[in-house]
């Protein structure tokens, strides 16, 4: 759900050339799968459209890539920063954090009910809304090409 916000709020911005998303779990259970239909209907009642999301495991090799990685709980960012040479472990933080939602979890769904995946939604929109000036900040501090 978090990329699928991401990316529209991106887009709304006027960022989704300036800054690459993706996504991926720490774990492998999904991988290939489609995105929860519960999921789905959350993003779509709110003009989201996930039909084109697929679950990937997160490599570490990625990290070379990567500005910043965010995770979505505390397990995830220690299971992340487990797998990181000390040299990007400051890219990988608590999207609760960064997006200044107190530091809080943004909990999993996938086993509540469909309240539960409105309530992350929301959750995810408040905090996307507040990271779009960091990510704009950051793609207008990138040099441009020639």
């Amino acid at each position: 759900m978090a990329e699928v916000v991401l990316r529209g709020q991106l887009t709304q911005a006027g960022l989704s050339q300036a800054v690459l998303v993706d996504s991926a779990g720490t774990g492998g259970w999904h991988v290939g799968d489609r995105m929860n239909s519960r999921a789905r209907t959350a993003l779509a009642r709110n003009g989201y459209d996930g039909d084109q999301h697929r679950a990937r495991q997160f490599a570490p090799s990625w990290l070379a890539d990567r500005d910043l990685v965010l995770a979505m709980d505390a397990a995830n960012l220690r299971d992340l920063r487990a797998h990181a040479p000390a040299a990007d472990a400051p890219r990988i933080r608590l999207f609760g954090e960064i997006a200044a939602l107190g530091g809080a979890d943004v909990p999993d769904p996938y086993y509540g009910t469909p309240e539960d995946f409105t309530q992350v939604l929301a959750m995810l929109e408040s905090g996307m809304s507040r990271l779009i000036p960091q990510l704009r900040q950051q793609a207008n501090q990138q040099p441009q090409p020639h």
